[in-house]
């Protein structure tokens, strides 16, 4: 329903008071089931449901949807991350699963963790809703023998956390979340949520996004969780048959404003400044996420007839597609994946190396790897989002 300020439905977001222990905290109220929506806030959600709509009509018309899901939760992961100050880079993270490697640093841990715990969520959707058992289970995925897994990765926290600048303490931090218990008792609460139908599906899932970050269930990991908890409600709800969307791209270059809005939604009692802005994220990712969807088909097409020109083997046809699902490769790794000889997968390797679609990065006579320029610089490369991107365009 759409009505003017003056008329609009009001809902409380919580009360900040003080504790038993003396210190100040938020305690969250349940979330609305109903809302009257201003204008803006109806524009964004109409935009993004185009903007999703086309993009999950794009995904499902590719004969390889690897293509798009490898990239895609990649880019997730690296930028969820960094969002909580954890700085890999995609090419980083690449060449550490091409190179099928044991030893990395504490930063691409985590963002290799973060990966699993996407993979496993989504894998565990198909026989387990949403709930506060996945959510405790993914937690464990994520945090599993990384910095912080000793504050008992998958347990709900026991213990009070804050959020503000290094060195502040209960007393001089941004937001303090509810005491251990309240938390608990809250995330029973937005577990009921999660299967309401109600509301708007993205209304829903920006809400729930928001309620989860203002609850910080878990001793640290929350923030990762929190916008991996988006990607599975549009799965669950329909919207994306896949995890085909990486808003954390959209947050890490909104950071500011993402961390203010919700903030503001606590202190103010008014959801619509975030989820305007939520919204118009969601849009402006699957905008990107269908343009990149586009050129890499144009791409492939435009590759497979260079090789057919040159008559290429089939070995390295097959790599060549491969290649868009997983565009950084060793020799090894590629004779693994196609099932062929080493030398067969040197062979394939070359043709395309001559065919301009591979290229040798590491300048090494050993250990080589090979980079599909094109395909990375479609897949990978980061573009501003803006908000304003016409779903339609």
């Amino acid at each position: 329903m759409v009505a003017d300020s003056s008329k609009r439905q009001q809902w409380t977001s919580g009360i900040t008071r003080k504790t038993l222990q003396g210190y100040r905290a938020f305690f969250p109220a349940a979330l609305p089931v109903s809302l009257d929506y201003p204008q803006e806030t109806v524009r964004k959600l109409v935009r993004a449901t185009a903007a999703l709509h086309r993009l999950e009509g794009v995904v499902r018309g590719l004969g390889s949807i690897e293509m798009l899901t490898f990239p895609y939760i990649r880019l997730e992961a690296v930028l969820s991350s960094r969002i909580e100050g954890t700085v890999t880079t995609v090419n980083q993270l690449l060449e550490f699963e091409a190179a099928s490697q044991s030893k990395a640093s504490d930063d691409l841990r985590e963002v290799y963790n973060h990966l699993r715990s996407l993979d496993y969520a989504v894998g565990r959707l198909s026989d387990l809703p949403i709930s506060i058992r996945l959510i405790r289970e993914t937690h464990r995925v994520l945090m599993q023998d990384v910095r912080g897994h000793h504050a008992a990765p998958g347990d709900f926290r026991t213990t009070q956390n804050w959020i503000g600048f290094p060195g502040s303490t209960l007393e001089t931090a941004s937001f303090v979340p509810p005491p251990p218990t309240e938390a608990k008792a809250a995330m029973g609460e937005l577990e009921t949520f999660l299967h309401d139908r109600r509301l708007p599906d993205l209304i829903a899932i920006g809400l729930a996004h928001y309620q989860f970050e203002a609850i910080h269930p878990f001793a640290d990991g929350n923030g990762r969780i929190g916008r991996l908890l988006i990607i599975l409600m549009l799965m669950e709800r329909g919207i994306l048959g896949r995890p085909v969307l990486y808003p954390s791209v959209f947050f890490e270059q909104h950071r500011e404003d993402y961390y203010r809005l919700l903030g503001y939604t606590s202190r103010a009692s008014d959801p619509f400044p975030w989820l305007d802005f939520f919204l118009g994220g969601l849009a402006a990712v699957a905008v990107d996420a269908t343009r990149r969807a586009v050129s890499l088909v144009e791409l492939q097409q435009r590759i497979r007839e260079r090789l057919l020109e040159v008559r290429a083997t089939s070995t390295a046809l097959r790599l060549a597609e491969k290649l868009f699902g997983r565009p950084l490769t060793q020799v090894g790794t590629a004779a693994t994946a196609l099932g062929v000889s080493y030398a067969t997968a040197q062979r394939a390797i070359d043709s395309l190396t001559n065919a301009g679609l591979l290229e040798e990065i590491t300048g090494k006579r050993r250990n080589r790897f090979y980079a599909a320029r094109e395909v990375i610089d479609i897949a990978y490369g980061f573009g501003d989002l803006s908000i304003e991107d016409d779903p339609s365009s």
